[in-house]
């Protein structure tokens, strides 16, 4: 059984270094109030900010542990988000967990590097700037590219695979 902490499946070193840093794990919750007591009082996590989104009817509320809190402040990481939808909905299926998120520094090179080992691209990053996809265990993965890339192909034209 391998040590905690150690990575049997190294990657063979890539033409250059690339980066990725922990952002948040997302969880969809039905009662923000109860959620927001539960998380901030009972264990003591602090609000760092929210955002309202009337067209897609939900909201984002981000929070971190007490030891994170300086950290979250200036990187905006590492979160947990608690997604409210406005509209009444049932979260069967594990739904509740929404998704690990990465901050890449190219994301074309991550996913390309994903594609090459036989990983599903469900979401391809056509703008640029986010795409997902599924781990092993069929956890959604959410990747963010660091900085601004213009749109590109082959990710432009690529159509969204089942669910992220």
């Amino acid at each position: 059984m391998p040590h905690a902490g150690l990575c049997l499946y190294r990657r063979e070193a890539p033409s250059r270094r690339s980066a990725m840093r922990y952002l948040h794990t997302m969880i969809r919750v039905r009662d923000l109030d109860a959620s927001l007591r539960f998380y901030c009082k009972g264990l003591g996590l602090q609000e760092m900010y929210r955002t309202e989104n009337e067209k897609g009817r939900f909201t984002l509320v981000f929070l971190a542990a007490p030891e994170d809190v300086e950290l979250a402040k200036a990187r905006k990481a590492p979160l947990v988000e608690l997604t409210y939808n406005w509209d009444d909905e049932e979260y069967g299926g594990g739904r509740n967990f929404g998704h690990l998120a990465y901050r890449v520094d190219d994301i074309y090179e991550t996913c390309q590097r994903l594609m090459d080992m036989g990983v599903t691209i469900n979401r391809p990053p056509r703008d640029g700037h986010m795409a997902f996809v599924r781990s092993p265990d069929n956890i959604s993965i959410e990747l963010l590219q660091d900085g601004d890339l213009p749109p590109a192909e082959p990710w432009v034209s690529m159509p969204n695979v089942g669910a992220w």
